[in-house]
C-alpha cells in the first residue's frame, strides 16, 4: 500500500514519475520484442477445449495484418462498431483499429434494434463488424434491419468471413496514431437514461489496464481466462490491454460457464480470476461441488458491488486468494481505486483500496466543490491520465463531468480515511430523502452484505404519503435460508440508526440488469410502485 498520512480528503498521485505514455500498437510491439515466442491468446471454445492461438509474434502480425485492412476502408479518425460476443477476431479488431487510427465503437452483443440503431447513429459509425448470432439473438439480421435504415453506414463485414474482413491488406498501410488520439467509444450503462459515449483515448486504456493487473498479481507468462465481456471496459481494457501489456496468457471464453470455466482452470493452471461477485460465488459453488484442483489461483479480482465478508472468506478457503475489489467508470479507462493483496479483510470488504498509481482522488462538497476533511462524506472526484476525453458530441454533459481544473465528478458518494483507502456511501442520485433527513443505500447495502446468507442486495427509495420516500431492501440469496421482516431489521438495527431501517423487505431471485452488469435500481423502484414485488411478512 502506499504510506500516505492525510489530513484532508486529497490523495495526491503516487507511483513516482508516471511512464510515457503508450499507444495499444506500442504495448503489443513491446510485449512481442521481449517475448515473441509466448503465448499471448488461446481460444477456448463452448465445451472448454482450446481452439486457435496466438504467440505474441503471430497476434502482433495479425493485428498488424488486419489494421492495414481496415485503413484501405477507413480513413484516419473515423468510427467503426463491433457487434460481437468474446471472439478472437473481436480482440485482433481492437488491437487492429489501435494500428490503424481508426475508433472501435463497442456494442453490448445483447442490443436490439432500437439499441443499436441509437448507438450507431450517436457514435456516427461508419460501418459495423459482427458476427451472425449469439444466445439466440439473431445479430446479423438486426444488424442489418437496422443498417438500412442507417445511411452512414458504408460497410457491415461479418467477422467470421476472414476474406471480407482482410480484403484490402496490400492496399492500407499503418499509421502512427498519438498516445493522446481517441481510440475508443464506450456507452456508459445508462442506469437512468440514453446511455453516453466516453471518449478514451490511446494511453489511459493501455496504462490502466497494465496497472491494474500488475497490482493484482499479474506476471509475464501468467494464464488466466477471460470471461467477462469484451465490449466493456473490463473486458477490453483491464484484460485484454492489460493481460497483453503484462506478458501474460489470455484464455478467451466465448460466455461464462462456471463448470467449464473451473475445469480450465484445473487443466491450464491458470493464476488468474476475474469476475463480478455473482460469477465468484458460482466458481466457488462449483468448486466445492466438482472437487477440481484450483490450487494455481493466485489472485482473484472484482468489481461492480461491494464483496461480502463471507465471500471473501469463502475465496481464501475455496480459490485460495483474497479478493482485490476494484472501483471505476468507463470514463476513467476504468479503475481508480483498488485493493492491495495484502489489505486486511476490513479493508478488502468495507472499502475499495486505494487510487491507483498516477492518479489524484478527492472527496468533495457537492454544492460547493470544496475538498473535505478526512472521514467526511462527498463526492468522489479524480483527475488522472486515464479520464476519457470526453463525452462523445455531447458537450454539456463533457462540462457537467469534468471541472475546469481537470477534476471528474463521478456521482459517486465516499469517504477517505487517513491513508487514503475509500468507501462508497452512495450515488449523489440515489440519495433517498426519508421525512427531510438524507439516508445513502449504499450505507445500508454495506450492512446487510454482512448477513452469511445474503448474497446481494440493492436498497431504493419509494414514494411514501408521509415521509416522503420510504428505504426498500431487495435481496437476492443462493441459500434456502427463510428470510423474516423481524429478522431483517434487528440485524440491521445492530448496525445502523432506526431511520435507516428499510420499510419494506423483497427477496428476489435476479435482477433487471445493464449491459455490463449493474442493477438497474430504477427498474426495481418502477416495478415496486407498479405492485410487481411483494415484500416480506
Amino acid at each position: 500500500m502506499y504510506k500516505v498520512e492525510l489530513t484532508e480528503s486529497y490523495f495526491p498521485a503516487q507511483g513516482g514519475d508516471e511512464p510515457a505514455p503508450m499507444t495499444i500498437g506500442e504495448m503489443l510491439r513491446q510485449s512481442t520484442a521481449a517475448s515473441p515466442d509466448a503465448m499471448a491468446l488461446k481460444e477456448l471454445g463452448y465445451d472448454g477445449e482450446i481452439g486457435r492461438t496466438w504467440t505474441y509474434a503471430e497476434l502482433l502480425a495479425d493485428a498488424e495484418r488486419l489494421a492495414r485492412a481496415l485503413a484501405s476502408r477507413h480513413a484516419e479518425g473515423s468510427r467503426i462498431a463491433v457487434y460481437a460476443n468474446n471472439v478472437p477476431e473481436w480482440v485482433l479488431l481492437e488491437l487492429a483499429c489501435g494500428l490503424a487510427g481508426v475508433i472501435l465503437v463497442t456494442v453490448n452483443p445483447a442490443y436490439q434494434k432500437r439499441e443499436l440503431k441509437y448507438v450507431l447513429e450517436q457514435s456516427r459509425s461508419e460501418a459495423i463488424y459482427y458476427v451472425a448470432d449469439f444466445r439466440g439473438n439473431p445479430m446479423q439480421e438486426i444488424a442489418d434491419s437496422v443498417c438500412d435504415e442507417v445511411p452512414a453506414i458504408k460497410h457491415r463485414i461479418l467477422l467470421t468471413d476472414h476474406d471480407a474482413l482482410y480484403a484490402g491488406t496490400e492496399q492500407g498501410a499503418l499509421r502512427d496514431p498519438k498516445p493522446s488520439d481517441p481510440v475508443q467509444i464506450q456507452y456508459t450503462s445508462g442506469t437512468t437514461g440514453f446511455p453516453k459515449g466516453a471518449l478514451l483515448h490511446h494511453h489511459g486504456l493501455v496504462r490502466n489496464g497494465i496497472d491494474a493487473m500488475r497490482r493484482c498479481g499479474v506476471q509475464p507468462g501468467d494464464v488466466f481466462v477471460h470471461n467477462m465481456p469484451l465490449f466493456h471496459t473490463t473486458g477490453c481494457a483491464i484484460l485484454v490491454l492489460g493481460g497483453f501489456g503484462t506478458g501474460s496468457t489470455m484464455l478467451l471464453a466465448p460466455m461464462f460457464d462456471p463448470e467449464m470455466i473451473v475445469r480450465v482452470i484445473e487443466r491450464e493452471k491458470t493464476s488468474f480470476i476475474l469476475g463480478v461477485p455473482t460469477m465468484l460465488v458460482a466458481l466457488i459453488q462449483e468448486v466445492r461441488k466438482s472437487g477440481r484442483d484450483v490450487s494455481s489461483v493466485k489472485c482473484i479480482m472484482s468489481g461492480g458491488s461491494m464483496v461480502p465478508p463471507q465471500l471473501c472468506r469463502d475465496a481464501l478457503e475455496v480459490l485460495g486468494a483474497p479478493i482485490q475489489i476494484v472501483y471505476g467508470q468507463t470514463e476513467t479507462s476504468p479503475v481508480l481505486t483498488q485493493a492491495w493483496h495484502s489489505d486486511t479483510e476490513e479493508d478488502l470488504t468495507q472499502t475499495i483500496g486505494q487510487p491507483v498509481a498516477y492518479t489524484e482522488l478527492s472527496i468533495r462538497d457537492p454544492q460547493t466543490n470544496a475538498v473535505l476533511p478526512v472521514g467526511e462524506q462527498g463526492e468522489i472526484c479524480a483527475r488522472a491520465y486515464s479520464v476519457m476525453l470526453g463525452y462523445n458530441d455531447n458537450p454539456e454533459a463533457t462540462a457537467a463531468t469534468i471541472d475546469t481544473e481537470g477534476w471528474l465528478h463521478t456521482g459517486d458518494l465516499g469517504r477517505m480515511d487517513a491513508r487514503g483507502y475509500v468507501k462508497i456511501t452512495g450515488r449523489v442520485k440515489e440519495m433517498i430523502i426519508r421525512g427531510g433527513e438524507n439516508l445513502f443505500p449504499a450505507e445500508i447495502e454495506n450492512a446487510m452484505l454482512e448477513h452469511a446468507a445474503i448474497d446481494e442486495v440493492a436498497v431504493v427509495g419509494v414514494p411514501d404519503e408521509k415521509w416522503g420516500e420510504q428505504v426498500a431492501c431487495f435481496i437476492r440469496s443462493d441459500s434456502d435460508h427463510a428470510f423474516s421482516p423481524d429478522e431483517l431489521k434487528a440485524f440491521v438495527r445492530e448496525r445502523l440508526s432506526p431511520q435507516k431501517t428499510p420499510a419494506y423487505w423483497i427477496q428476489v431471485s435476479d435482477w433487471p440488469l445493464t449491459g455490463s452488469g449493474k442493477i438497474r435500481k430504477f427498474k426495481l423502484a418502477e416495478e415496486f410502485e407498479a405492485g410487481e414485488h411483494t415484500p416480506l411478512g
